[in-house]
């Protein structure tokens, strides 16, 4: 067997596979809900033969959308629908997570194909920050976040840690990065703050230290909590590589499971030397240095490529996310050009 379609165990919860479809934003839900699109768009991935299968960000609060058109788990609504695709995803043998998520300075803005810009007085909200500073010259100014709007927010995340139990899914992932609210808090080039969340080391991380302990306490043992981060934001004088390895020991002993080893997103001067698996250095180093296990994630493309990460133990897991686009049964194909004989769905045998 290879080493990309071996099980892989954390806690509890067994992948029999290593090949995880990475959070890809749909912006195709109506005030925050999932429906039949998200079914089969992740659905298809499970029947495609992924180990784990994450929705996309999910939003803990309305303002902590990127779209008007985001999915959304800040109301017990939401859960009915989700529970459905959970339950789907588990029936063909996929494990199912979910992405926390709240954009920050980076939300209120209209989806790609409606243009991508950010939206207007009437039609958009009020955007959150560290710090009164925009993401985009021409975006309208965040509203520098207030002790109150900072405790808000890991209510808002402790609560959709909770619905994403009743919901049903196994993984939870906070995103903090790209740009996003927490990465904004992490870095120096996007919070200036001089009270406990800012300035340090230890203030900037503080808030994502404190919402990981509040999801823990919600979620017990049993549910595994990731955190994606950038490593890098790719620009002089921001947040660096060894800023992660020093925030990763710091999730490790706070009980975090793994790392998903992203990068960029937080500044447009971000300078980043884009190509093939680009990013693992970043899963390596985080996994060799901070001994916690690391998911790998950046134009892996083929199984090949993901098979020699994995046997040169550079991360424990592969993200794929655009690949999944192309193709929705990746694994079913990775298997056979590995060698290994892979288990189809019976309704799909006779093409095997």
């Amino acid at each position: 067997m290879s080493t990309l379609f071996s099980p892989f165990t954390l806690l509890n919860t067994t992948f029999k596979n290593r090949i995880v479809v990475s959070p890809m934003c749909q912006y195709s839900s109506m005030d925050g809900f999932a429906n039949d699109w998200h079914l089969v768009h992740l659905g298809t991935r499970a029947v495609g033969g992924a180990g784990l299968v994450f929705t996309e960000a999910a939003a803990v609060s309305p303002e902590g959308r990127i779209t008007p058109d985001d999915l959304g788990i800040w109301k017990d609504a939401h859960t009915e629908y989700l529970k459905r695709i959970t339950t789907f995803i588990e029936a063909e043998g996929s494990v199912p997570g979910i992405q926390l998520a709240h954009a920050g300075r980076k939300a209120s803005h209209s989806s790609p194909w409606k243009g991508g810009k950010m939206l207007g007085e009437g039609e958009g909200w009020q955007t959150l920050a560290p710090s009164n500073m925009s993401y985009a010259p021409t975006d309208i100014l965040p509203k520098e976040m207030t002790l109150a709007d900072i405790k808000q927010c890991m209510i808002d995340f402790e609560k959709a840690a909770q619905r994403s139990v009743d919901a049903g899914f196994k993984v939870i992932e906070i995103h903090a990065a790209h740009g996003y609210l927490i990465n904004s808090f992490l870095s120096p080039i996007s919070n200036t703050r001089t009270d406990e969340y800012g300035g340090s080391f230890e203030n900037r991380c503080r808030i994502l230290l404190e919402i990981v302990a509040a999801i823990r306490k919600v979620i017990g043992n049993d549910i595994l909590l990731f955190v994606r981060i950038s490593a890098t934001d790719w620009v002089d004088g921001g947040w660096t590589i060894e800023d992660s390895i020093k925030l990763c020991s710091l999730l490790k002993s706070a009980s975090v499971d793994l790392i998903d080893c992203s990068s960029g997103g937080n500044s447009r001067d971000q300078k980043i030397p884009v190509g093939p698996l680009y990013q693992v250095e970043f899963a390596d180093k985080i996994k060799k240095q901070c001994a916690i296990p690391t998911g790998a994630v950046g134009l892996i493309t083929t199984a090949e490529e993901a098979e020699a990460i994995l046997n040169k133990g550079q991360a424990d897991l592969i993200f794929m996310a655009r690949e999944f686009l192309r193709n929705p049964y990746f694994p079913l194909m990775a298997a056979k050009t590995l060698g290994d004989d892979s288990a189809w769905p019976n309704q799909y045998a006779r093409a095997k």
